[in-house]
């Protein structure tokens, strides 16, 4: 071969002799072929695929730019220079001496590659990214090559005159026309569609980012597209999973039946045959066989992880490739460190080499440092990927999930598999490839070892060896830890969340203690727990740091010990000690991955039990159509059957007494039930109202549009028809307001209202309607029954099935179904039904025909209909009274005109000035207000705050530690180059035995005292971390309990939550981790560079320019990545607030049908958080690359010092100076990586600092206390009372005077916004006076503490709220009641019974929210609170409004016998209900109108009777009620 190649260029090919002289140099036909050849192959090969663009069709070329013309000029010129080099060579070919080949073939390779070069700029065009990597690639590798040719030109001209002028100007020329393009390719060159790194950077380093500066992502990346494939792979991967499940079971079954076959027919085999006759062919799966707790019943297993690495593989595929190169190099390094010793040591050696070796060090360095980046990325995006497509499997999973599926798992657990379970994948995805990485790196490096040491590396292996069992141990232990402490943060999340959605009852009731008792116990467990885990986590740290210098003591001891002849010298024990390093990374990431493994595992269980779940099995509903028919029922249902026949058009009215299964039937419509046999036949399309309304965090257009488009006028006629007119008059940006989570500003009507106003536009054919009018007024009932509902409504072309236990609408229905414990008991007309003289007719009867022809007469159509009673909530009042200042054309008149009867807001009156009508008041336009994201620097305090609660002194203690640590690390290191040293002094002589002792002794008792240093640092921190955690909780939740009600109104729960969940878990585990790895970083930065100083002083003045530049760019990028981890926990919250509110209103979304727009609403909100997390990721690299290059340098200096200095300096101190350096790459990125990350995470503590800072209301308990037994007759008198709910806004009483006698029963009615619940707000001090007292018993309640005022006072609230836990503590949280007591009170309750039935009786388990009891049921629960409590003053909050008339009948005879002896204040909903008090009063606008007795008002033309005539009552004897 080479005599080939020396014919091809008439020149010696290769001789040693060129090297071995200090003016080395390579011969010319080797410059001439191998290095033109190297670069030129790489471009041809990579050329066809960067020209592919051009041939894609469908891609549009972008119009060229001036740095695209720059290029292709100068890329023109080199084509030109080529052209001319062949040119010359064939002119001069052509005389006596031929040139030899090389002459002709090098330019022609050169114009082929030239003009590949341009097409390739032009291709480009048609890409986004107009820069092409391999060019740029390309002119590195060109330009590397042409170094040497240059200098041997250079240095040829400097010695003897040139003999070849063109070609040395051409080489020139085209030398210097390739910089300059490679220069021009280092600036981008991209459309303005895409962004970059550094402009993001730059962008952040001048402003706090936005959302919208961060740049889109691709298309490959969005959320739709990653899940798409992902989903593809599941569903093949699940039907193996269940086909397995499926085996499982019959298997279990046949041991049961062997088991059990002496019983007869046993109980397990009763239910298998429930089982088999429910095995449809459907690849659903069913789980009826063990009905047992839900953790432990079967689930498809093994099916995630294969289907994660069948969606991801190419990206897997691609990483590996990047981080085989980067292994390879990390082991070039070493080698290259042992040529350096060596080159050192060795006075004969030529310069040239040393610099050589500077060099390739340097370019190792910065291979690695981008092979490694490339992987890091690859990483990061396939984590987020992962992350998206299992968040977006969770979501859809909840769109599908069957009922019973759905009960095994809380909300708040659901959204912890969100938050937390898919977050661990995702961090497990950034450490996948160390599984195989790690032990790769550990055995390559032993192999390379051996060579260095022998055999005696085998001692340092023992010892490695005996650290695994240590480790798997520690390992386990924390699994443990772990999971027990996943339970308790599920427990506390779950508590936590039901205290906030059910805060109002917690203050009402002053339930706040026993609570926060609750939750400070689980907090103890969990904090418990985590030190323990700590503790495991100290044990392996120090056992992992004591690692590598025990394996290096006892590699190099027994290397010594073995044979008198070894003698460790520096080029042994630094390349050892470098390979050593080398292990250390993979022996610390190896046991990092397994426990993060671990950690994973659970979560992956935990999603394969919840996305392997069973779905919604809507077999038993079928869509035939039946000649004529629209809706055919049969169904079996909890046990009992129903058999129904709707016919189309029909409005069916269903009634029966609370719990006889009238939710359950329609839930059975609707395909929520399970179905045991039958089915149901539904012809057309569903809408449906439930009976809580459900409402989104939306504008109040968009709740009614639910996602159809907007027909102006039928939208117009529905909101007419449903009586929200006069509300959009009161709402500040009428239907464009936006309305709270849960539709917090709403009243309970409003809701219920908004909610059948979206069932109506939504124009379907059946209409499903759970109750709709129990939350409104009467009259506006009557208003929504003729306009919507009845026979002359909006739907009267529509079959419509109505629950309601109205009696007043029942004369006017089509059919009648009476339900009694879940059977038709009977159905027909209302006359047939009366005739028959049946249940119905009884039922009837003891309630009395209420005004039923009384309504009918008085069929005043042209009333406007009322606005009901807004709810007690604070911001809801708050939101009228603004809308209300504008209202000018409202407030001008003060009168009962009859058009506008008595719905408007108390705006300013006669009093008010013209100033505050012309300020545009636009505050409540936005209820709720943005999250907050805190820019700019984080405080210092912030980190001062965290070490306060960790203790300072305590914080003190562990930096020494640190540093004792890290002056042993130096030390050990300074020994062993004075040992190493000794190789030299006693080069000829034997080695004296206790000088090796002393060595070793020394080197031993250094490493120990390094690790015990360590070791106490670990331990003393996890103590101060765990006390940090407890105090910073504590102070978080004791102010969130002692807040005023108005800031739950403004924050959504989901942010509060937020506080508690991510924010909470970032100060108990990251925040301890980050400033342990953010010392160890710092200090082991601060030695190693002292170390290099000692070595070669002139180090120090490299130090300060590399300094100035790595402190810059860590202040560019640390402002930025901190803005997008901020925007990262801001844009999260969305997902998850989303995905509560989706599962909430589950059956609402499945009977529209509209999963698929909440998927893609889903889609729409990760994808603004995946774009904030890979920007992140981006700007991490960006980072990374300039960081390691710092690394690089330092390395390169430290090299390049000790070539220079070389004979001053011996082989000891510059092994250890060059291995230190080599060991400062990765720190220093690590330290920036953990600067920012403690700075990303110390916002934690900043945002729970945020909320502890909030105004508190009154204390709880004040030094003036109230006698005992007060209030002991129950009078209250107001004293010119006024209030209003924020500082800026109206009164909203404006100066209530009056007097309630002892044991009084006083009514409260009025129109909306009249200020009867500002009443109930200020007796329990929910708000505080503006002026005037109120006096209970004497005793002015604003001077005693909350506490004793409403644990004194008895309120029986609107909306019945339960928690979680049993029944009885439910009923007496703090357990101050005996059992007696309480069943007293359940007796009087009239849930004796129901309770003595169940099978824990009062240890019965309520789930969230009370889902296990009827609404009525609930509602008698809370009558039981009251009773309980037995206070002398009772008021009551139109706590009849989801109840039946019979349980209403219930409560006012037991409010009526209990409380004989209270003052009673009943909020009216329904004027019957108050018929009997003694006085009523009449409010309007924050004043008192009228206040007399019924029998008084209604003789009298008063505003009482007016109202009395559209409840159709027209004296107080007409009600049995």
């Amino acid at each position: 071969m080479p005599a080939a190649l020396e014919e091809f260029c008439g020149s010696v090919f290769w001789n040693d002799s060129f090297l071995a002289r200090p003016d080395a140099d390579l011969p010319v036909c080797f410059q001439q072929t191998v290095l033109v050849w190297i670069p030129l192959g790489f471009l041809w090969v990579l050329a066809p695929w960067q020209l592919l663009p051009m041939c894609k069709s469908k891609s549009k070329k972008s119009s060229p730019t001036k740095l695209y013309t720059t290029k292709q000029v100068l890329a023109t010129l080199l084509l030109i220079t080529a052209v001319a080099e062949l040119v010359l060579a064939i002119n001069e070919g052509t005389g006596q001496n031929p040139l030899p080949a090389v002459q002709y073939t090098n330019p022609s390779l050169y114009i082929v590659t030239w003009v590949l070069v341009l097409l390739i700029h032009y291709a480009r065009c048609f890409c986004l990214r107009r820069d092409s990597v391999v060019l740029f690639c390309f002119w590195i590798l060109s330009l590397l090559c042409g170094i040497l040719p240059f200098q041997s030109l250079v240095r040829r001209a400097l010695q003897d005159p040139i003999s070849d002028v063109p070609r040395f100007v051409l080489f020139f020329i085209s030398y210097g026309l390739q910089l300059l393009l490679f220069l021009v390719s280092g600036f981008s060159d991209i459309s303005p569609e895409i962004s970059l790194p550094h402009r993001i950077v730059y962008k952040g380093h001048r402003k706090p980012l936005e959302i919208e500066d961060v740049w889109e992502l691709k298309d490959k990346d969005r959320t739709q597209t990653v899940y798409a494939a992902f989903e593809k792979n599941m569903k093949t991967a699940l039907r193996k999973a269940q086909a397995e499940l499926e085996k499982r079971k019959r298997k279990k079954r046949r041991q049961e039946r062997d088991t059990e076959h002496m019983n007869g027919m046993s109980k397990a085999q009763s239910q298998d045959i429930l089982v088999l006759e429910e095995k449809q062919p459907k690849k659903k799966k069913k789980k009826k066989g063990d009905k047992g707790d839900s953790s432990h019943k079967d689930y498809p297993k093994k099916w995630l992880i294969k289907v994660l690495f069948k969606t991801f593989l190419q990206n897997l595929v691609m990483s590996v490739a990047f981080k085989l190169v980067h292994d390879a190099l990390v082991f070039v390094s070493p080698q290259l460190l042992k040529l350096l010793i060596a080159f050192v040591s060795d006075a004969e050696a030529f310069a040239w080499q040393g610099y050589l070796y500077s060099i390739l060090l340097f370019l190792t360095a910065v291979l690695q440092s981008l092979c490694l980046q490339q992987y890091f990325n690859l990483c990061f995006q396939l984590g987020t990927n992962v992350r998206a497509s299992l968040i977006a499997a969770i979501y859809k999973k909840a769109l599908t999930m069957s009922s019973a599926t759905r009960k095994e798992s809380t909300v708040g657990e659901t959204v912890n598999l969100m938050s937390a379970d898919a977050q661990r994948f995702m961090e497990m995805a950034n450490f996948v490839h160390q599984l195989w990485s790690s032990p790769l790196q550990i055995i390559v490096s032993i192999i390379f070892l051996w060579g260095e040491l022998g055999p005696s590396v085998l001692a340092g292996l023992a010892v490695m060896v005996l650290l695994i069992p240590i480790n798997g141990f520690l390992v386990n232990k924390s699994k443990d830890v772990q999971v027990r402490n996943m339970k308790n943060k599920d427990e506390r999340m779950k508590i936590m969340s039901e205290v906030l959605n059910g805060i109002k009852i917690l203050k009402l009731f002053a339930w706040e203690p026993s609570f926060e008792k609750r939750i400070n116990e689980i907090r103890a467990c969990e904090l418990k727990d985590l030190l323990k885990f700590s503790y495991l986590q100290s044990v392996s740290i120090f056992v992992f740091s004591c690692a590598p210098f025990l394996v290096s003591l006892a590699s190099f001891a027994v290397y010594i010990l073995v044979d008198e002849n070894n003698v460790l010298d520096a080029q042994k024990a630094f390349t050892s000690i470098s390979l050593f390093n080398v292990l250390r990374f993979p022996m610390a990431m190896l046991p990092l991955v397994l426990s993060s493994m671990v950690q994973t595992n659970v979560s992956k269980e935990r999603l394969e039990r919840y996305l392997g779940g069973e779905d919604l099995d809507t077999s038993a509903i079928h869509h035939d159509s039946i000649p004529g028919r629209r809706h055919a029922a049969h169904w079996a249902l909890l046990s009992c059957s129903v058999t129904l026949d709707i016919k189309p058009g029909s409005l069916v009215a269903v009634v029966g007494a609370v719990g006889s299964g009238k939710s359950s039937l329609i839930s059975a419509m609707l395909g929520e039930m399970e179905n045991i046999k039958g089915h149901i036949n539904i012809q057309g399309s569903l809408a449906y109202v439930p009976q809580q309304a459900w409402i989104q965090n939306a504008t109040l257009k968009d709740n009614i549009l639910f996602g159809s488009e907007l027909d102006e006028a039928r939208y117009q006629k529905v909101i007419k028809a449903c009586a929200l007119l006069p509300d959009l008059e009161l709402l500040p940006a009428g239907d464009q307001t936006e309305i709270g989570e849960k539709g917090i500003n709403l009243s309970g009507g409003q809701k219920q209202r908004v909610s059948l106003a979206r069932a109506v536009y939504n124009d379907a054919d059946i209409y499903i309607l759970d109750d709709p009018l129990s939350a409104v007024d009467a009259h506006v009932g009557k208003h929504l029954f003729e306009h919507v509902l009845g026979p002359k409504g909006l739907l009267q072309k529509k079959t419509r099935i109505l629950v309601t236990h109205s009696i007043s609408f029942l004369p006017q229905v089509d059919n009648i179904v009476v339900l009694v414990a879940g059977a038709v008991s009977e159905h027909g007309s209302y006359s047939t039904l009366l005739a028959n003289r049946g249940a119905f007719a009884q039922f009837l009867n003891s309630y009395g025909t209420v005004g039923l022809d009384g309504v009918e007469e008085q069929g005043d159509e042209g009333m406007e209909p009322c606005v009901e009673e807004g709810p007690d909530d604070v911001v809801t009042m708050a939101l009228k009274r603004e809308a209300s200042i504008h209202r000018k054309e409202f407030t001008r008149r003060w009168g009962l005109s009859q058009s506008f009867p008595l719905f408007r807001r108390p705006g300013g009156f006669a009093g008010e000035t013209p100033k505050a009508q012309e300020e545009p008041v636009k505050k409540g336009q936005k209820l709720i207000e943005k999250e907050a994201v805190e820019t700019g620097r984080v405080k210092f305090s912030m980190y001062l705050q965290y070490l306060r609660a960790v203790g300072l002194g305590f914080s003190f203690c562990i930096a020494m530690s640190y540093v004792g640590d890290y002056a042993a690390y130096v030390g050990t290191n300074l020994w062993l180059s004075a040992w190493t040293d000794d190789a030299e002094r006693y080069q000829n002589e034997t080695y004296p035995v206790q000088q090796r002792d002393l060595r070793i002794g020394v080197f031993g008792a250094l490493g120990v005292s390094q690790a015990l240093f360590l070791f106490l640092a670990t331990i003393l921190s996890s103590h101060g971390a765990v006390q940090a955690s407890r105090i910073v909780h504590e102070q978080l939740l004791s102010n969130i309990l002692r807040v005023p009600m108005s800031f739950f109104d403004t924050t959504p729960t989901g942010r509060i939550v937020n506080r508690f969940a991510k924010d909470i878990f970032t100060v108990d585990e990251t925040i301890p981790m980050s400033f342990r790895s953010w010392l160890n970083c710092f200090m082991g930065i601060i030695s190693t560079l002292l170390m290099i100083a000692l070595a070669t002083p002139f180090f120090l003045v490299v130090i300060v320019p590399l300094g100035i530049f790595y402190y810059f760019v860590l202040r560019f990028y640390i402002s930025t990545s901190r803005q997008l981890r901020r925007l990262d926990s801001v844009t999260r919250s969305p997902i998850y607030s989303h995905f509560g509110e989706t599962v909430s209103g589950l059956p609402v979304i499945r009977a529209y049908g509209h999963q698929q727009r909440f998927l893609e609403q889903n889609e729409k909100t990760l994808d603004i958080n995946q774009k904030t997390v890979h920007s992140w990721i981006v700007s991490n690299r960006w980072l990374a690359i300039r960081l390691e290059f710092v690394g690089s340098l330092v390395v390169f200096f430290s090299a390049l010092l000790a070539v220079i200095s070389k004979n001053s300096l011996g082989g000891g101190i510059v092994g250890l100076s060059i291995s230190s350096a080599l060991n400062v790459t990765q720190t220093l990125n690590w330290l920036v990586r953990v600067s920012s990350e403690l700075e990303t995470n110390i916002v934690a503590v900043e945002r729970v600092h945020e909320y502890t800072k909030v105004k508190r209301e009154a204390p709880w308990v004040t030094d003036k206390r109230p006698p005992h037994g007060w209030p002991s007759k129950g009078e209250i008198q107001f004293v010119d009372y006024k209030v209003r709910y924020r500082p800026e806004l109206e009164l909203v009483l404006l100066g209530i005077t009056c007097n309630i006698g002892s044991t009084e029963k006083v009514g409260v009615v009025g129109r909306t916004g009249a200020g009867k619940s500002s009443l109930t707000n200020c007796l329990f001090r929910v708000l505080e006076a503006a002026g005037g007292k109120i006096i209970i018993d004497g005793l002015d309640i604003a001077t005693i503490g909350l506490h004793d005022l409403r644990q004194n006072l008895t309120i029986i609230p609107q909306d019945p709220v339960l928690f979680t836990g049993t029944l009885r503590m439910n009923l007496d949280p703090f357990d101050q009641y005996t059992d007696e007591e309480v069943w007293k009170a359940l007796e009087l309750a009239h849930l004796k019974a129901y309770v003595q039935e169940l099978p824990e009786r009062l240890q019965h388990n309520v789930s969230e929210g009370g889902e296990n009891l009827s609404v009525g049921q609930r509602q008698l629960v809370c009558l039981a609170r009251a009773l309980l409590r037995k206070a002398k003053i009772l008021i009551l909050d139109e706590a009849t409004a989801a109840v039946d008339l019979e349980t209403d009948h219930l409560i006012q005879t037991t409010i009526r016998s209990a409380f004989a002896d209270c003052t009673v204040l009943t909020i009216a909903h329904r004027l019957h209900t108050i018929m009997d008090s003694n006085r009523v009063m009449v409010m309007h606008a924050g004043k008192i109108v009228e206040f007399d007795s019924p029998e008084k008002l209604l003789q009298k033309q008063s505003v009482f009777s007016a109202m009395a005539k559209d409840a159709g009552i027209t004296n107080t004897e007409t009600t049995t009620l």
